[in-house]
């Protein structure tokens, strides 16, 4: 797997008010939580900040990579998690990282190549009907949306479970990759 360094710095204050000023002068509140654990069990987490900048070959890419943290000198190897978006700007909000433990497996997610591009993955229906035994219902129905590219969408029609038929309309939107106004300006200044 490849890997990235991203420097950041420790945060002391965390309230809103410094969110807010770190967000204004270009910064994304980070959380790396660590292989290491405090009394009650909970994983041990460090708060830091990096620049905007230093995460866009980490976000906008469609490799996934091990992530080298330098936190004001201090190294940690770890793996992004989750990451939060501004909902009408598509600002990068926050970003969640696990420190990779060399004897625990991790659990990753890819990305829609729509996502990839620069859109954003919507999710039109979060319950869907199934018609099957009692005994052939799954806890959850999971779908394949690493081909999805910008403005492509997942219709129910197109979903197949062994042993399940789905009761929902055909043409329903269960998912969609939708151009955002940062990919809509990436695509006008790459067509120039």
């Amino acid at each position: 797997m490849k890997s990235i360094e991203i420097k950041g710095s420790v945060r002391t204050d965390l309230g809103k008010k410094a969110t807010r000023e770190l967000r204004k002068n270009n910064g994304v509140p980070c959380v790396v939580y660590g292989v290491q654990k405090d009394e009650n069990g909970n994983p041990v987490a460090t708060h830091f900040s990096v620049t905007t900048d230093g995460l866009r070959n980490l976000v906008y890419t469609p490799h996934i990579y091990v992530v080298d943290l330098n936190i004001d000198g201090k190294t940690v190897n770890a793996i992004m998690k989750d990451i939060q978006f501004h909902p009408v700007k598509d600002s990068i909000l926050h970003v969640d990282f696990y420190q990779i433990d060399e004897a625990k497996p991790i659990v990753m997610e890819g990305l829609a190549e729509g996502v990839r591009a620069g859109g954003k993955l919507a999710l039109q229906m979060r319950k869907l009907k199934v018609k099957a035994l009692y005994n052939a219902i799954p806890e959850r129905l999971t779908i394949d949306v690493t081909a999805l590219g910008l403005g492509k969408t997942i219709k129910v029609g197109e979903l197949h479970y062994e042993g399940l038929e789905l009761i929902n309309a055909k043409e329903a939107v269960v998912c969609a990759v939708k151009l955002t106004r940062a990919a809509r300006g990436a695509a006008a200044t790459a067509g120039k």
